[in-house]
């Protein structure tokens, strides 16, 4: 048990280690920001020990909260960096939905152009949801055609749509999991089942096409052989 500890530790200190360094590319400050987060909740819960004469039961609690807060505060400016790398990236909205998982089925580039204006599908308890990203009027196009889909296989199923973007009626990429969460639930686990099933009847787009999970590479060509719309 020993040794299965001692190698899964460094495994993880590596892997903060690494996370710290990709924040740190986009967010210079996060090191003296979750240190100087740390010091105040310390400094302030064992002023508060000192005031009513128990430093040491404050002392070790004000660690225990600071270490708390150095975490949470460290996690939320590592996710901002991480979507700040990603944004504008081709398929990262795809990245970001299958994240979501629990209770979601998400299936990337149901649509795609020759411009890289691509929609992904997620289908959870909400209905179905498209999400686009990528050039906001040929994602009309693109949303609008997906919807006439919809409606010929699932016609008693919500369809909403989400255009990915930082523009007026868009969702920033950042806030895509949040708005997804948000949406009401009014359908059953069977039905979200059935949904599902018909779904994978009708086909999708990219079916026969090896994707790359994750945003897409910059430059990537869509096959000769692929159904472009």
């Amino acid at each position: 048990m020993a040794r299965k500890e001692t190698s899964e530790n460094p495994g993880r200190l590596k892997q903060i280690a690494l996370t710290y360094k990709m924040t740190k590319r986009s967010d210079s400050k996060v090191g003296l920001v979750v240190a100087a987060v740390g010091l105040v909740t310390f400094g302030v819960l064992l002023a508060i020990g000192f005031l009513i004469d128990h430093p040491v039961y404050l002392g070790i609690l004000g660690a225990l909260l600071a270490f708390l807060a150095m975490a949470i505060v460290f996690g939320r400016r590592a996710e901002a960096a991480a979507f700040g790398q990603m944004e504008g990236q081709p398929g990262a909205a795809a990245a970001v939905l299958e994240n979501i998982k629990r209770g979601w089925t998400v299936t990337p580039a149901v649509a795609m152009n020759r411009q890289q204006d691509v929609v992904h599908r997620a289908v959870g308890k909400a209905g179905i949801v498209l999400v686009a990203e990528g050039n906001p009027n040929r994602l009309k196009g693109l949303l609008a055609s997906e919807k006439r889909k919809m409606a010929r296989i699932v016609t008693d199923v919500p369809v909403h749509d989400v255009t990915v973007g930082n523009g007026e009626g868009q969702v920033p990429l950042k806030k895509v999991r949040t708005h997804l969460l948000k949406l009401p639930r009014v359908l059953t686990g069977p039905q979200v089942t059935t949904v599902n099933d018909r779904l994978r009847a009708m086909g999708d787009l990219m079916s026969n096409m090896p994707m790359p999970k994750g945003p897409l590479p910059k430059g990537m060509r869509m096959p000769k052989g692929g159904r472009m719309r």
